[in-house]
């Protein structure tokens, strides 16, 4: 998530930047958090590579926060725009350039936390990433990108949707237990996991794959297997 500070008094700055970091963290959430004394400097920064979220105080020497806003609108739809004021003055033009909130000075950091867990939930998920040693390198993969996994010989060999497989050397505890916190994982027995993403079908004690493989499944977790992929298909994915 990056994140934009636009306020003029340094010391306005340095304090939502230390809530914002000690909130975050609370979540796990990676942020690159920007500071900018002026409306000015803060949409040259945007010009060159958008906000997920920017802070912007109203009443600011040369550019306010509210022109910001309306210039912000101009480049950006889909940045998350939360005024720093003293004021409400300007809620009818905050509506009008689509603001997500108001901070009214001096806010509490538990106002702050409210409004990120609000914030939060509205943003897209963003997609995990699985690190694991192919070949003496790290190499990082998303959770969306792996077909199914199986474990031979103490290697963990992994199917990708490029249509490659990477051998990694762990043990299958280790390399599944962050996925079976994802639903999109089922463990199909001893040695292999799939990912239900790239499920199309279960038939005759197997998991048909999109890239043509079957994946089969132990005798007893037949019935959690179609049962859970019958609600990943309900829930329409992940």
């Amino acid at each position: 998530m990056r994140i934009a500070i636009v306020d003029d008094i340094e010391t306005e700055r340095a304090l939502l930047k230390m809530r914002l970091e000690r909130q975050l963290n609370l979540y796990g959430v990676e942020t690159e958090i920007l500071e900018f004394d002026s409306s000015e400097s803060f949409l040259a920064a945007e010009k060159e590579r958008h906000f997920t979220v920017a802070f912007l105080d109203i009443y600011m020497k040369g550019l306010s926060g509210m022109d910001a806003a309306k210039e912000l609108r101009k480049m950006d739809a889909d940045c998350f725009l939360i005024f720093t004021t003293t004021s409400t003055d300007h809620a009818l033009e905050g509506f009008q350039v689509r603001a997500f909130h108001y901070l009214v000075k001096p806010f509490s950091e538990g106002e702050l936390a409210g409004l990120l867990a609000e914030l939060l939930a509205k943003l897209p998920r963003p997609e995990p990433i699985l690190t694991v040693k192919v070949s003496g390198s790290d190499v990082r993969l998303r959770y969306r990108d792996i077909i199914f996994a199986e474990h031979f010989a103490h290697m963990i060999n992994i199917r990708t949707t490029a249509g490659k497989t990477l051998a990694t050397r762990q043990s299958f505890k280790a390399f599944t237990e962050p996925l079976k916190k994802d639903p999109r994982f089922f463990v199909c027995g001893r040695g292999t996991i799939v990912n239900l993403e790239h499920a199309v079908d279960f038939q005759a004690a197997a998991f048909c794959m999109t890239d043509g493989s079957r994946v089969y499944v132990n005798q007893e977790l037949l019935k959690p297997a179609r049962q859970a992929f019958m609600e990943f298909l309900l829930q329409g994915g992940v």
